[in-house]
């Protein structure tokens, strides 16, 4: 008796348009070289870059070594991953010991993440202006990742699985292009708990730019919380967002890691890394 997911598991037209996709981004990926541009800091210990969109990161990781010269170690390693279609702020570090420090952070909740995305809502949504969602996270009987109840964390899924605990927080930025101020309402906390998530199935026509700010670190956590609260990213066909709106079609879900910040992991500095986001982030249509 396994705990039921409460959204929806992705579209059929999805499965074609993730195969194209990722086709596309083996053979872009092949050939892709990291360059100077795409540094946003180094030192000698780690190198922070903003990833492009379509780029798988391993490919950014394997580059690397091409443009980074003073390593004397020479042992990059991934401090943190993003989606395929995710650009923005991603982490390398040049040493064992680095990385494994690095790790820890992320895995102690020490590092600060905010990603920026374009959603399209219906007239409903949202009508918050601040809203954490806590909810379960885990895959379900046909390997899709889904939202679970909280009350499930723990509980076994098939595959021999466990539904883990995923939480984010939202602000809304601007609706249809215009700064949402007329909702100054105090936070808004979700603990979801059997409830159906919001519907949009393609038909929104509202432009919403929202800043989430995961506290943990599951796959396509804010992918899946944006399915939920109604506001699939644009392009995100797996999880329910338009792929062909407005007379275009688009090439992949629109979420940018906007900013890291974090202790460094050897002089215990604050640092924070920012990526320029991407030109979506007007959210004017």
């Amino acid at each position: 008796n396994y705990p039921k997911p409460i959204t929806a598991p992705p579209p059929p037209i999805s499965k074609d348009i993730e195969l194209k996709r990722a086709t596309e981004a083996s053979s872009k990926s092949s050939l892709f070289n990291l360059t100077k541009d795409l540094i946003l800091y180094e030192d000698e210990w780690l190198i922070a870059v903003n990833k492009p969109k379509g780029i798988y990161c391993e490919s950014v990781l394997s580059s690397a070594p091409q443009i980074i010269v003073d390593s004397p170690l020479n042992e990059f390693h991934l401090a943190n991953r993003l989606d395929r279609d995710t650009s923005g702020v991603m982490l390398i570090t040049k040493s064992h010991k680095v990385a494994a420090k690095l790790v820890k952070a992320f895995t102690d909740h020490k590092v600060r993440k905010s990603y920026i995305a374009l959603c399209i809502g219906s007239s409903l949504s949202p009508n918050w202006s601040k809203i954490t969602v806590r909810s379960g996270h885990g895959r379900s009987k046909h390997g899709a990742w889904r939202v679970y109840s909280a009350s499930d964390v723990g509980r076994v899924l098939p595959g021999g699985s466990f539904v883990r605990d995923m939480e984010t927080t939202f602000e809304v930025v601007t609706v249809n292009g215009e700064k949402k101020t007329e909702l100054s309402e105090s936070e808004r906390v979700i603990v979801v708990d059997g409830e159906q998530g919001l519907s949009c199935d393609g038909d929104g026509d509202v432009v919403v730019v929202v800043r989430a700010f995961p506290r943990s670190g599951r796959t396509h956590q804010i992918r899946l919380h944006c399915q939920y609260l109604g506001i699939p990213i644009r392009g995100d066909v797996k999880y329910h967002g338009v792929y062909e709106w407005r007379g275009r079609r688009f090439e992949g879900h629109e979420l940018h890691a906007e900013c890291l910040s974090l202790d460094h992991p050897v002089t215990g500095d604050p640092i924070v890394f920012r990526a320029p986001v991407p030109c979506w982030a007007a959210g004017d249509g």
